[in-house]
């Protein structure tokens, strides 16, 4: 089985005093955050960096320091192979509202917390936003 490498963000942008994640609905159908696959010669955050910029347009983008997450989980390409996936995934601000998709996905929501834990598909994305949630939380209260 085939491992795959890739990266990504959970991004956020504050709206007063409200934090609001960026999801993304892709063409599949589930809404999740923005990852690709490292290309030679790239580190991860470079890699995340790019991926978010060609999946939604956004380049105002700051790395929060001592943030970085690991999920991996196994599926099914288009041909019948099963590979097994591993992201790193960071954790962004923008001051961005605007997002331009690919088309590699078909709408994208800024939502708060709840409701974005609410709207992500899978498990893995749930925990993923606890755990950004908890970060930005013990930043905030240091």
């Amino acid at each position: 089985m085939a491992l795959e490498k890739s990266c990504g963000a959970l991004i956020f942008r504050l709206d007063g005093a409200k934090r609001l994640y960026l999801l993304l609905h892709y063409a599949g159908g589930h809404w999740d955050f923005p990852k690709g696959h490292v290309e030679k010669g790239e580190s991860e955050e470079q890699t995340a960096r790019r991926e978010i910029q060609e999946e939604t347009g956004l380049t105002s983008l700051e790395f929060l320091p001592g943030f970085r997450e690991e999920i991996s989980y196994t599926f099914r390409h288009n041909t019948g192979e099963e590979a097994q996936k591993q992201v790193a995934f960071f954790l962004a601000s923008t001051s961005e509202k605007l997002v331009r998709l690919s088309d590699e996905h078909i709408g994208f929501a800024w939502l708060p917390y709840e409701a974005a834990r609410k709207k992500a598909t899978y498990e893995n994305a749930r925990g993923l936003l606890l755990k950004a949630e908890k970060h930005l939380l013990s930043l905030s209260s240091a």
